[in-house]
């Protein structure tokens, strides 16, 4: 069994990779930023040694790299069971206060860089008519919140990639699920002065991909929307 996952390095990435690890699922990964790539691999090895995992630093904005993440999974696995798209940005501003370029930057992280990871992918899944891919979009998706224009924008382009996806692909059958969760506590929410509780854990959205996954194959989640317990912030 074979995933990929991008943004691996910290929050729900980090817990996708163990969780789908600790299912004995081969591994290509994908981040930013080298140091924490090669220390997650590694300790992922240590635990997991009979484990194919692979691994690339990139900036997924950047179409180039993200294709030749692609072409790298296709020289090292023989397929792909399952491709989660988890890397995104998450930078709020009022609008006129949003650097120049933002939204630019938004949408090639959060649309530009799943769309050619995706595309670059299916041909491998739509040649066994099997796969799962999941789209972690936000409830930034389907609901406006204050002072995060270009973030809302992105996350409602993201989601709409994610149903146009679910729509082709059950031709192939291909499953294709969105995750749309609320306030994680991942790194973008250290330095905020709120309590840690408030937030959800990594791990639940983890552990809702897998029981999705989980499923027969005469049933698919189109959309999973999780929330903290009291509420959006």
């Amino acid at each position: 069994m074979y995933a990929v996952i991008t943004g691996a390095t910290k929050g729900i990435g980090k817990a996708l990779a163990l969780t789908f690890a600790k299912q004995g699922f081969n591994l290509a990964l994908c981040a930013r930023t080298k140091s924490e790539l090669q220390l997650l691999k590694s300790s992922l090895i240590r635990q997991f040694p009979n484990l194919n995992i692979i691994s690339m630093p990139l900036d997924i904005a950047n179409k180039e790299e993200a294709l030749a993440f692609g072409k790298l999974i296709g020289q090292e696995f023989p397929q792909v069971d399952v491709l989660i798209n988890n890397a995104g940005l998450y930078v709020t501003h009022p609008i006129l206060q949003e650097p120049d370029g933002l939204l630019e930057q938004m949408m090639a992280v959060n649309v530009y860089g799943p769309y050619h990871l995706t595309r670059s992918l299916l041909p491998n899944m739509m040649q066994r008519k099997q796969g799962h891919i999941f789209n972690i979009c936000s409830v930034a998706s389907f609901k406006a919140f204050e002072n995060c224009t270009a973030y809302t924008t992105s996350k409602h382009a993201m989601y709409g990639l994610s149903r146009s996806l679910r729509e082709e692909l059950k031709l192939h059958n291909i499953k294709v699920t969105g995750v749309l969760p609320g306030a994680v506590y991942t790194a973008s929410w250290e330095t905020a002065d709120v309590n840690q509780r408030r937030l959800m854990s990594p791990d639940d959205i983890a552990q809702a991909v897998w029981a999705c996954y989980q499923l027969s194959e005469r049933t698919v989640v189109e959309d999973i929307i999780l929330r903290p317990m009291m509420g959006d912030f």
